[in-house]
């Protein structure tokens, strides 16, 4: 029983995690909607989108000829 149920364990994990693969890793969507011409960039000529959203950053490369990867909006919300 208990190696039946870390097989599931591991099959919800992957499955998690490939789901995860999008575009704004870590970040929620209206972070990373900044208009292209205000993007500031984030990364390096030739960079992936895992190394992009490892550096903590938005990753859109459907825009020709401005930064793909960009620095998100910061987080703005007060909690008190």
């Amino acid at each position: 029983m208990e190696a039946r149920a870390l097989w599931l364990l591991a099959v919800v994990l992957t499955l998690a995690f490939s789901s995860s693969s999008g575009q704004y890793v870590g970040l929620s969507e209206s972070q990373c909607a900044i208009p292209a011409t205000e993007r500031v960039d984030c990364g390096y000529p030739e960079v992936t989108q895992e190394q992009c959203n490892s550096r903590g950053c938005c990753f859109d490369s459907s825009i020709p000829e401005v930064p793909w990867c960009f620095k998100p909006l910061q987080d703005t919300e007060c909690t008190f």
